[in-house]
């Protein structure tokens, strides 16, 4: 019996280490580049070849505020966080109250104007950017910012909806049935109820928008044309030659818009852990 117990043990045992073992791996291929990007970019475009080790021995800071000068970053750094800002709360509440109404309102055509509107996560944006950009340019929105913001909000709210319905359609209704007997209307019900119930999968949603957003590129060189326009992602195409990519300037570049998605991602990661958690014990 005490050989059974052993086994056992020992089983687990292992089994505990090889999925410690493989996190720690997993670990560190996600680190290692965010480590070799900062140290890249505190060497020389002499030494960015020569030198592979990740502490270099004569740190070159000066290489950040190169990048911030020649890249212009000041401008790009206030235009991405307008769009990044204005688009998250606009995805926000359009798709919560969208969501709600494909959750509890009862309208013609319901299931098929879902599906049409859900489909549409199929079709990547840089496949229908002739379509896109002859609308734009018909609509007087080309080298806009609200050109770019449409733009921006019609991607993220498929997804957005999505998550919010499928968090929505688990809310019991018995909340808003209490909630009508106190006299609250359709939009009362939603905005003190259901929306704030809703917190853990807005966190998934504001955070997976903050980083589509914030680094979206493809999208900004079809909308502007005028360079003042242009988010953070535009500063780091100078460093980019027909002949010379300065790598060192480059990689401070890249860490310069790197900080703020880690900022954001450290003050509200919980909310991812507690949206998958919410969603898992929901579905």
């Amino acid at each position: 019996m005490s050989k059974i117990l052993l086994k056992a043990r020992f089983e687990k045992v292992k089994v505990i280490l090889v999925s410690h073992l493989i996190c720690i791996l997993v670990t560190i291929a996600c680190i290692f580049p965010l480590v070799w990007m900062v140290s890249s970019s505190l060497k020389t475009q002499e030494t960015v070849f020569k030198d592979f080790s990740l502490i270099p021995k004569s740190p070159h800071f000066k290489n950040y505020l190169i990048a911030i000068k020649e890249a212009n970053f000041g401008i790009y750094f206030l235009n991405s966080v307008f769009y990044t800002a204005t688009v998250v709360l606009a995805i926000i509440f359009l798709s919560s109250m969208a969501a709600y109404a494909f959750s509890r309102l009862r309208f013609p055509l319901r299931s098929v104007f879902y599906i049409m509107l859900i489909s549409t996560m199929m079709i990547p944006i840089p496949g229908i950017f002739i379509a896109l950009y002859v609308l734009l340019n018909k609509l007087h929105l080309i080298n806009t910012r609200i050109g770019y913001i449409l733009c921006q909000i019609n991607a993220g709210l498929p997804l957005s909806i999505f998550l919010f319905k499928t968090f929505m359609d688990k809310i019991p209704k018995e909340l808003e049935e209490a909630a009508k007997v106190d006299g609250c209307n359709k939009f009362q019900i939603y905005w003190k109820i259901v929306f704030p119930l809703s917190r853990p999968t807005l966190g998934v949603i504001a955070i997976f928008n903050t980083l589509a957003v914030w680094n979206e590129y493809l999208l900004a060189m079809l909308v502007f044309s005028d360079k003042s326009l242009m988010p953070l992602q535009r500063g780091l195409m100078v460093f980019y030659g027909s002949h010379l990519t300065q790598y060192p300037l480059l990689m401070a570049g890249l860490t310069i818009t790197t900080i703020p998605v880690l900022i954001v991602y450290f003050f509200m990661h919980r909310y991812i852990v507690s949206g998958i958690i919410a969603g898992a014990l929901k579905g």
